[in-house]
Protein backbone atom coordinates (compact mmCIF):
# COMPACT_ATOMS: atom_id res chain seq x y z
CA UNK A 1 0.00 0.00 0.00
CA UNK A 2 3.02 2.08 0.90
CA UNK A 3 4.65 1.67 -2.15
CA UNK A 4 1.59 2.63 -4.18
CA UNK A 5 1.02 5.52 -2.87
CA UNK A 6 5.01 6.47 -3.31
CA UNK A 7 4.33 5.40 -6.94
CA UNK A 8 1.01 7.24 -7.16
CA UNK A 9 3.58 10.88 -5.82
CA UNK A 10 5.96 10.06 -8.04
CA UNK A 11 3.82 9.57 -11.00
CA UNK A 12 1.76 12.74 -9.85
CA UNK A 13 5.28 14.91 -9.67
CA UNK A 14 6.26 13.61 -13.53
CA UNK A 15 2.40 14.63 -14.94
CA UNK A 16 3.70 18.30 -13.66
CA UNK A 17 6.59 18.57 -15.40
CA UNK A 18 5.16 17.27 -18.78
CA UNK A 19 2.50 19.39 -18.42
CA UNK A 20 5.06 22.08 -17.87
CA UNK A 21 7.07 20.86 -20.64
CA UNK A 22 3.87 20.71 -22.78
CA UNK A 23 3.55 24.34 -22.05
CA UNK A 24 7.26 25.90 -22.83
CA UNK A 25 7.60 23.61 -26.14
CA UNK A 26 4.23 24.40 -28.79
CA UNK A 27 6.53 24.14 -31.77
CA UNK A 28 8.03 20.49 -30.93
CA UNK A 29 4.65 19.13 -30.08
CA UNK A 30 2.92 20.35 -33.62
CA UNK A 31 5.86 18.78 -35.09
CA UNK A 32 5.22 15.55 -33.26
CA UNK A 33 1.76 15.64 -34.10
CA UNK A 34 2.47 16.79 -37.84
CA UNK A 35 4.76 13.46 -37.84
CA UNK A 36 2.35 11.19 -36.77
CA UNK A 37 0.90 11.48 -40.17
CA UNK A 38 3.79 9.64 -41.72
CA UNK A 39 5.66 7.72 -39.38
CA UNK A 40 4.14 4.87 -36.97
CA UNK A 41 4.02 6.74 -33.53
CA UNK A 42 5.70 9.73 -34.94
CA UNK A 43 9.09 8.97 -35.66
CA UNK A 44 12.40 7.06 -37.54
CA UNK A 45 14.25 6.22 -34.25
CA UNK A 46 12.45 4.18 -31.86
CA UNK A 47 14.96 5.18 -28.95
CA UNK A 48 14.16 8.72 -29.58
CA UNK A 49 10.33 8.50 -28.62
CA UNK A 50 9.62 9.74 -25.52
CA UNK A 51 6.32 11.59 -22.87
CA UNK A 52 4.53 13.62 -23.91
CA UNK A 53 6.76 13.89 -27.03
CA UNK A 54 10.44 14.62 -28.09
CA UNK A 55 11.64 17.69 -28.66
CA UNK A 56 12.63 19.02 -32.50
CA UNK A 57 15.89 19.92 -32.61
CA UNK A 58 16.33 22.79 -35.03
CA UNK A 59 20.08 23.47 -35.00
CA UNK A 60 23.18 22.80 -32.63
CA UNK A 61 26.54 24.55 -32.42
CA UNK A 62 29.34 23.11 -30.80
CA UNK A 63 27.93 21.41 -27.80
CA UNK A 64 24.85 22.80 -27.63
CA UNK A 65 21.87 22.55 -29.46
CA UNK A 66 18.26 24.72 -29.77
CA UNK A 67 14.78 23.02 -30.08
CA UNK A 68 11.87 24.30 -32.45
CA UNK A 69 10.41 26.85 -29.41
CA UNK A 70 14.31 28.34 -29.12
CA UNK A 71 15.04 26.45 -26.37
CA UNK A 72 19.07 26.28 -26.09
CA UNK A 73 20.23 22.93 -24.62
CA UNK A 74 23.71 21.52 -23.24
CA UNK A 75 23.65 18.31 -25.51
CA UNK A 76 24.41 15.47 -22.80
CA UNK A 77 22.43 13.10 -25.48
CA UNK A 78 25.79 13.42 -28.02
CA UNK A 79 23.93 11.21 -30.51
CA UNK A 80 24.56 8.26 -28.36
CA UNK A 81 28.41 8.53 -28.66
CA UNK A 82 28.25 9.69 -32.47
CA UNK A 83 28.34 13.38 -31.08
CA UNK A 84 31.99 13.61 -30.03
CA UNK A 85 33.01 16.55 -31.91
CA UNK A 86 29.95 18.57 -31.10
CA UNK A 87 27.89 19.49 -34.05
CA UNK A 88 30.09 22.14 -35.78
CA UNK A 89 33.71 21.44 -35.40
CA UNK A 90 35.69 24.06 -38.20
CA UNK A 91 38.17 21.17 -38.73
CA UNK A 92 35.91 18.21 -39.80
CA UNK A 93 33.33 20.79 -41.56
CA UNK A 94 35.88 21.94 -43.93
CA UNK A 95 37.59 18.37 -44.69
CA UNK A 96 33.54 17.56 -45.70
CA UNK A 97 33.29 20.81 -47.85
CA UNK A 98 36.67 19.77 -49.73
CA UNK A 99 34.91 16.26 -50.54
CA UNK A 100 31.72 17.90 -51.60
CA UNK A 101 33.63 20.49 -53.81
CA UNK A 102 35.11 17.59 -55.48
CA UNK A 103 32.60 15.66 -56.54
CA UNK A 104 30.22 12.46 -54.67
CA UNK A 105 29.04 9.17 -55.40
CA UNK A 106 31.86 8.38 -57.32
CA UNK A 107 31.78 4.99 -58.55
CA UNK A 108 35.48 4.14 -57.17
CA UNK A 109 38.12 3.99 -54.36
CA UNK A 110 38.33 7.97 -53.48
CA UNK A 111 41.75 9.70 -51.90
CA UNK A 112 40.69 9.65 -48.80
CA UNK A 113 39.49 5.76 -47.80
CA UNK A 114 43.17 4.33 -47.33
CA UNK A 115 44.20 7.28 -45.23
CA UNK A 116 41.01 6.55 -42.77
CA UNK A 117 41.76 3.19 -43.26
CA UNK A 118 45.52 3.37 -41.90
CA UNK A 119 44.27 5.59 -39.06
CA UNK A 120 41.95 3.24 -37.64
CA UNK A 121 44.96 0.48 -37.90
CA UNK A 122 47.39 2.46 -36.67
CA UNK A 123 44.96 3.29 -33.29
CA UNK A 124 43.16 -0.41 -32.72
CA UNK A 125 45.63 -2.83 -31.56
CA UNK A 126 43.58 -5.85 -32.58
CA UNK A 127 42.61 -4.51 -36.58
CA UNK A 128 45.13 -5.87 -39.11
CA UNK A 129 42.96 -5.22 -41.54
CA UNK A 130 39.80 -3.38 -42.02
CA UNK A 131 36.76 -2.87 -44.02
CA UNK A 132 34.09 -0.08 -43.68
CA UNK A 133 30.51 -0.37 -43.90
CA UNK A 134 27.69 1.95 -43.09
CA UNK A 135 26.95 1.61 -39.32
CA UNK A 136 27.42 -0.08 -36.42
CA UNK A 137 24.88 -2.12 -36.85
CA UNK A 138 26.41 -3.35 -40.05
CA UNK A 139 29.63 -3.59 -38.75
CA UNK A 140 28.62 -6.24 -35.82
CA UNK A 141 26.28 -8.23 -38.30
CA UNK A 142 29.54 -8.16 -41.08
CA UNK A 143 31.99 -9.14 -38.20
CA UNK A 144 29.22 -12.34 -37.01
CA UNK A 145 29.43 -13.28 -40.21
CA UNK A 146 32.70 -13.72 -40.42
CA UNK A 147 33.14 -14.96 -37.63
CA UNK A 148 30.51 -17.77 -38.74
CA UNK A 149 32.11 -18.42 -41.95
CA UNK A 150 36.10 -18.51 -40.69
CA UNK A 151 35.47 -20.99 -37.72
CA UNK A 152 32.23 -23.24 -40.14
CA UNK A 153 30.28 -22.63 -36.65
CA UNK A 154 26.84 -21.15 -36.52
CA UNK A 155 26.19 -20.38 -32.16
CA UNK A 156 26.96 -17.03 -30.87
CA UNK A 157 27.61 -15.95 -27.57
CA UNK A 158 25.77 -12.80 -26.53
CA UNK A 159 24.26 -11.19 -23.39
CA UNK A 160 21.25 -10.18 -21.82
CA UNK A 161 20.33 -6.37 -21.94
CA UNK A 162 23.18 -5.69 -25.18
CA UNK A 163 22.63 -3.49 -28.08
CA UNK A 164 24.65 -4.35 -30.94
CA UNK A 165 22.69 -2.92 -33.84
CA UNK A 166 18.40 -2.41 -34.42
CA UNK A 167 18.99 -6.09 -35.73
CA UNK A 168 21.15 -7.18 -32.40
CA UNK A 169 19.26 -6.16 -29.80
CA UNK A 170 18.99 -8.04 -26.32
CA UNK A 171 16.46 -6.76 -24.14
CA UNK A 172 14.82 -9.19 -22.11
CA UNK A 173 16.73 -12.04 -24.19
CA UNK A 174 16.02 -10.63 -27.84
CA UNK A 175 13.26 -9.72 -29.94
CA UNK A 176 11.41 -10.71 -33.08
CA UNK A 177 13.18 -7.83 -35.26
CA UNK A 178 16.42 -9.34 -34.95
CA UNK A 179 18.15 -11.44 -36.65
CA UNK A 180 17.83 -15.27 -37.30
CA UNK A 181 21.51 -16.37 -35.58
CA UNK A 182 21.49 -18.98 -33.06
CA UNK A 183 22.28 -17.50 -29.28
CA UNK A 184 23.53 -17.93 -26.71
CA UNK A 185 22.21 -15.99 -23.62
CA UNK A 186 24.89 -15.02 -21.07
CA UNK A 187 25.13 -12.77 -18.40
CA UNK A 188 27.08 -9.85 -18.20
CA UNK A 189 29.94 -9.74 -15.68
CA UNK A 190 28.74 -13.62 -14.43
CA UNK A 191 31.69 -15.89 -14.08
CA UNK A 192 28.98 -18.67 -15.20
CA UNK A 193 30.08 -17.57 -18.78
CA UNK A 194 33.02 -19.47 -19.07
CA UNK A 195 30.89 -22.82 -18.66
CA UNK A 196 28.21 -21.81 -21.26
CA UNK A 197 31.13 -21.20 -23.49
CA UNK A 198 32.68 -24.28 -22.66
CA UNK A 199 29.77 -26.13 -22.91
CA UNK A 200 28.66 -24.70 -26.46
CA UNK A 201 32.34 -24.82 -27.66
CA UNK A 202 32.35 -27.58 -30.75
CA UNK A 203 29.96 -25.14 -32.12
CA UNK A 204 30.46 -21.53 -31.11
CA UNK A 205 31.63 -19.21 -33.53
CA UNK A 206 32.23 -15.64 -31.79
CA UNK A 207 31.00 -13.82 -28.65
CA UNK A 208 30.49 -10.27 -29.13
CA UNK A 209 30.65 -8.14 -25.94
CA UNK A 210 30.13 -4.11 -24.99
CA UNK A 211 33.33 -3.21 -23.06
CA UNK A 212 30.38 -0.94 -21.84
CA UNK A 213 27.42 -2.59 -22.12
CA UNK A 214 25.21 0.32 -23.31
CA UNK A 215 21.87 -0.52 -23.11
CA UNK A 216 22.01 -2.48 -20.06
CA UNK A 217 22.65 0.76 -17.90
CA UNK A 218 26.32 1.79 -19.52
CA UNK A 219 28.03 -0.50 -16.84
CA UNK A 220 31.82 -1.24 -17.27
CA UNK A 221 32.96 -4.94 -17.56
CA UNK A 222 35.53 -6.16 -15.20
CA UNK A 223 38.68 -6.60 -16.19
CA UNK A 224 38.50 -10.56 -15.01
CA UNK A 225 36.00 -11.38 -17.17
CA UNK A 226 36.86 -9.68 -20.04
CA UNK A 227 40.60 -11.66 -19.45
CA UNK A 228 38.40 -14.98 -19.01
CA UNK A 229 36.40 -14.30 -22.06
CA UNK A 230 40.23 -13.70 -24.38
CA UNK A 231 41.62 -16.83 -22.31
CA UNK A 232 38.74 -19.33 -23.06
CA UNK A 233 37.51 -18.08 -26.85
CA UNK A 234 41.30 -18.91 -27.62
CA UNK A 235 41.19 -22.03 -26.27
CA UNK A 236 38.02 -23.56 -27.55
CA UNK A 237 38.64 -21.78 -30.95
CA UNK A 238 35.61 -18.63 -30.74
CA UNK A 239 35.84 -15.57 -32.09
CA UNK A 240 36.45 -12.83 -29.83
CA UNK A 241 34.94 -9.37 -30.80
CA UNK A 242 35.02 -6.59 -28.81
CA UNK A 243 31.77 -4.01 -30.22
CA UNK A 244 33.71 -0.72 -29.75
CA UNK A 245 31.32 1.15 -31.87
CA UNK A 246 30.49 3.41 -28.48
CA UNK A 247 33.33 2.09 -25.75
CA UNK A 248 36.51 3.18 -28.61
CA UNK A 249 36.10 6.57 -27.86
CA UNK A 250 37.57 6.15 -24.18
CA UNK A 251 41.31 6.80 -24.58
CA UNK A 252 43.56 6.54 -28.19
CA UNK A 253 43.36 2.79 -28.50
CA UNK A 254 39.22 2.01 -26.99
CA UNK A 255 38.48 -0.26 -24.35
CA UNK A 256 40.85 -3.36 -25.79
CA UNK A 257 43.95 -1.02 -24.60
CA UNK A 258 42.48 0.45 -21.38
CA UNK A 259 41.99 -3.53 -20.46
CA UNK A 260 45.32 -4.65 -22.32
CA UNK A 261 43.07 -6.97 -24.11
CA UNK A 262 43.34 -7.87 -27.81
CA UNK A 263 40.01 -9.29 -29.11
CA UNK A 264 40.37 -11.29 -32.65
CA UNK A 265 37.66 -8.68 -34.15
CA UNK A 266 36.68 -4.98 -33.14
CA UNK A 267 33.29 -2.93 -34.66
CA UNK A 268 33.49 0.98 -35.03
CA UNK A 269 30.90 3.44 -35.90
CA UNK A 270 29.20 6.56 -34.71
CA UNK A 271 31.41 8.81 -34.20
CA UNK A 272 34.43 7.88 -36.35
CA UNK A 273 33.17 9.28 -39.35
CA UNK A 274 33.38 12.89 -37.57
CA UNK A 275 29.54 12.65 -37.16
CA UNK A 276 28.40 11.37 -41.26
CA UNK A 277 27.17 7.72 -41.29
CA UNK A 278 29.82 5.19 -40.83
CA UNK A 279 30.72 1.67 -39.70
CA UNK A 280 34.10 -0.20 -39.61
CA UNK A 281 35.23 -3.76 -39.05
CA UNK A 282 38.29 -5.11 -38.66
CA UNK A 283 40.75 -7.57 -36.93
CA UNK A 284 43.20 -10.23 -37.69
CA UNK A 285 44.34 -10.77 -41.11
CA UNK A 286 43.41 -14.04 -41.45
CA UNK A 287 40.00 -13.40 -40.43
CA UNK A 288 39.52 -10.68 -42.18
CA UNK A 289 41.33 -12.48 -45.38
CA UNK A 290 37.43 -14.33 -45.58
CA UNK A 291 36.58 -11.05 -47.71
CA UNK A 292 39.53 -10.99 -49.93
CA UNK A 293 37.84 -12.06 -53.40
CA UNK A 294 40.49 -13.34 -55.22
CA UNK A 295 40.55 -16.89 -52.49
CA UNK A 296 37.97 -19.57 -53.19
CA UNK A 297 34.86 -19.62 -50.58
CA UNK A 298 35.22 -16.36 -49.18
CA UNK A 299 32.50 -13.81 -48.10
CA UNK A 300 31.23 -10.94 -50.57
CA UNK A 301 30.65 -7.51 -48.68
CA UNK A 302 29.26 -5.14 -51.15
CA UNK A 303 27.56 -1.74 -50.04
CA UNK A 304 27.22 1.45 -52.27
CA UNK A 305 28.27 4.21 -49.91
CA UNK A 306 30.73 2.13 -47.63
CA UNK A 307 33.27 4.10 -49.13
CA UNK A 308 31.10 7.50 -49.29
CA UNK A 309 33.46 10.25 -49.94
CA UNK A 310 32.09 12.69 -47.52
CA UNK A 311 32.60 10.42 -44.68
CA UNK A 312 35.79 9.05 -45.89
CA UNK A 313 37.13 12.58 -45.79
CA UNK A 314 35.44 13.55 -42.31
CA UNK A 315 36.72 10.16 -40.81
CA UNK A 316 40.52 11.48 -41.85
CA UNK A 317 40.17 14.69 -40.24
CA UNK A 318 38.22 13.26 -37.32
CA UNK A 319 40.98 10.42 -36.34
CA UNK A 320 43.95 12.00 -37.36
CA UNK A 321 43.38 15.91 -36.86
CA UNK A 322 41.22 16.32 -34.42
CA UNK A 323 40.67 13.04 -31.92
CA UNK A 324 44.39 12.55 -31.80
CA UNK A 325 45.62 9.73 -29.37
CA UNK A 326 46.94 12.80 -26.82
CA UNK A 327 43.23 14.82 -27.32
CA UNK A 328 41.61 11.11 -26.49
CA UNK A 329 43.94 10.63 -23.61
CA UNK A 330 42.49 13.81 -22.06
CA UNK A 331 39.07 13.52 -22.97
CA UNK A 332 38.94 10.24 -21.34
CA UNK A 333 40.37 11.72 -18.33
CA UNK A 334 37.95 14.69 -18.54
CA UNK A 335 35.29 12.52 -18.39
CA UNK A 336 36.99 10.30 -15.70
CA UNK A 337 37.05 13.22 -13.09
CA UNK A 338 33.81 14.70 -13.98
CA UNK A 339 31.54 11.11 -13.52
CA UNK A 340 33.81 10.69 -10.42
CA UNK A 341 32.84 14.69 -9.45
CA UNK A 342 29.24 13.75 -10.02
CA UNK A 343 29.42 11.28 -7.51
CA UNK A 344 30.88 12.96 -4.74
CA UNK A 345 28.66 15.43 -5.13
CA UNK A 346 25.98 13.10 -4.44
CA UNK A 347 26.85 11.20 -1.50
CA UNK A 348 27.69 13.95 -0.18
CA UNK A 349 23.77 14.69 -0.04
CA UNK A 350 23.76 11.34 1.13
CA UNK A 351 21.30 10.93 -1.95
CA UNK A 352 20.78 7.32 -3.03
CA UNK A 353 21.79 7.89 -6.75
CA UNK A 354 25.23 7.39 -8.87
CA UNK A 355 26.85 7.38 -11.86
CA UNK A 356 28.23 4.34 -13.41
CA UNK A 357 30.63 4.06 -16.68
CA UNK A 358 34.22 5.25 -17.74
CA UNK A 359 35.50 8.29 -19.51
CA UNK A 360 33.01 9.76 -21.18
CA UNK A 361 30.23 7.59 -21.17
CA UNK A 362 28.16 7.39 -18.06
CA UNK A 363 24.17 6.52 -17.04
CA UNK A 364 22.59 7.11 -13.49
CA UNK A 365 21.06 4.81 -11.54
CA UNK A 366 19.19 5.05 -7.95
CA UNK A 367 20.91 3.22 -5.19
CA UNK A 368 24.30 3.23 -3.70
CA UNK A 369 25.03 -0.37 -3.89
CA UNK A 370 27.67 -1.63 -6.49
CA UNK A 371 26.43 -2.34 -9.71
CA UNK A 372 28.16 -4.84 -12.33
CA UNK A 373 25.48 -5.81 -14.55
CA UNK A 374 21.97 -5.10 -16.29
CA UNK A 375 20.59 -7.63 -13.13
CA UNK A 376 21.76 -4.92 -11.06
CA UNK A 377 20.09 -2.01 -12.11
CA UNK A 378 17.25 -1.49 -9.79
CA UNK A 379 13.82 -1.64 -10.92
CA UNK A 380 12.96 1.59 -9.45
CA UNK A 381 14.82 3.30 -12.27
CA UNK A 382 12.29 2.33 -14.65
CA UNK A 383 10.12 4.88 -11.84
CA UNK A 384 12.33 7.62 -11.28
CA UNK A 385 13.85 7.95 -14.62
CA UNK A 386 10.85 9.84 -16.57
CA UNK A 387 11.08 12.21 -13.64
CA UNK A 388 14.66 13.02 -13.82
CA UNK A 389 14.90 13.19 -17.46
CA UNK A 390 12.25 15.65 -17.96
CA UNK A 391 13.43 18.40 -14.89
CA UNK A 392 16.80 17.87 -16.55
CA UNK A 393 15.59 19.19 -19.87
CA UNK A 394 13.52 21.77 -18.09
CA UNK A 395 16.80 23.02 -16.12
CA UNK A 396 18.49 23.38 -19.98
CA UNK A 397 20.03 20.14 -20.60
CA UNK A 398 19.31 17.71 -23.12
CA UNK A 399 19.77 13.73 -21.62
CA UNK A 400 18.60 10.81 -23.13
CA UNK A 401 15.17 9.22 -21.84
CA UNK A 402 16.93 5.98 -20.31
CA UNK A 403 19.79 8.63 -18.88
CA UNK A 404 22.45 8.09 -21.05
CA UNK A 405 24.87 10.63 -20.82
CA UNK A 406 28.06 11.59 -23.20
CA UNK A 407 30.12 14.39 -23.13
CA UNK A 408 31.25 15.93 -26.34
CA UNK A 409 34.58 17.83 -27.12
CA UNK A 410 33.54 21.23 -27.07
CA UNK A 411 32.19 20.78 -23.48
CA UNK A 412 33.61 24.01 -21.40
CA UNK A 413 33.67 24.65 -17.99
CA UNK A 414 30.36 26.07 -18.19
CA UNK A 415 28.93 23.03 -19.70
CA UNK A 416 29.49 20.83 -17.14
CA UNK A 417 28.53 23.48 -14.29
CA UNK A 418 25.08 23.68 -15.96
CA UNK A 419 24.91 19.79 -16.00
CA UNK A 420 25.94 19.46 -12.45
CA UNK A 421 23.43 22.96 -11.41
CA UNK A 422 20.64 21.03 -13.16
CA UNK A 423 20.99 17.59 -11.75
CA UNK A 424 21.36 18.98 -7.69
CA UNK A 425 18.38 20.75 -9.22
CA UNK A 426 16.66 17.59 -9.34
CA UNK A 427 17.93 16.63 -6.14
CA UNK A 428 16.81 19.73 -4.41
CA UNK A 429 12.93 19.32 -5.60
CA UNK A 430 12.76 15.58 -5.20
CA UNK A 431 14.93 14.35 -2.47
CA UNK A 432 12.25 13.02 -0.29
CA UNK A 433 10.52 11.46 -2.97
CA UNK A 434 13.47 9.64 -3.88
CA UNK A 435 14.70 8.62 -0.46
CA UNK A 436 11.04 7.45 0.41
CA UNK A 437 10.52 5.60 -2.41
CA UNK A 438 14.04 3.46 -2.20
CA UNK A 439 13.51 2.91 1.60
CA UNK A 440 10.05 1.55 0.70
CA UNK A 441 11.55 -0.44 -1.71
CA UNK A 442 14.57 -2.27 0.06
CA UNK A 443 13.20 -5.34 2.10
Amino acid sequence: MVDTIIENDIAAATKRVRDRYAAANPNSKAAQEAARAVFPAGNTRAVLGYQPFPLTIANGVGAEVEDADGHTYVDCVGEYSAGLFGHSNPTIRSAIVKALDAGIVLGGPNLYETSFAAAICDRFPSIELVRFCNSGTEANTLALLAARAFTNRKKILVFNDAYHGGFLAFKSGGGASNLPFDFVMADYNDPATEGLMRKFAPDLAAVIIEPIIGAGGNICATPEFMRMLRTTSHEIGAVLIFDEVKTSRNGPGGMQEWFGIIPDMTTLGKYIGGGLTTGAFGGRRDIMEIFDPAKAGTLVHSGTFNNNVCSMAAGVAAMTEVFTCDEAARFFARGEAFRSELNIMLAKRNVPLQFTGLGSIMAPHFTTTPILGPKDVPKIDKVLMPLMHMEMLMRGVLVAARGDIFLSLPMEKRHFDTVKEALMGFVDEHENLIVRHIQQSCP
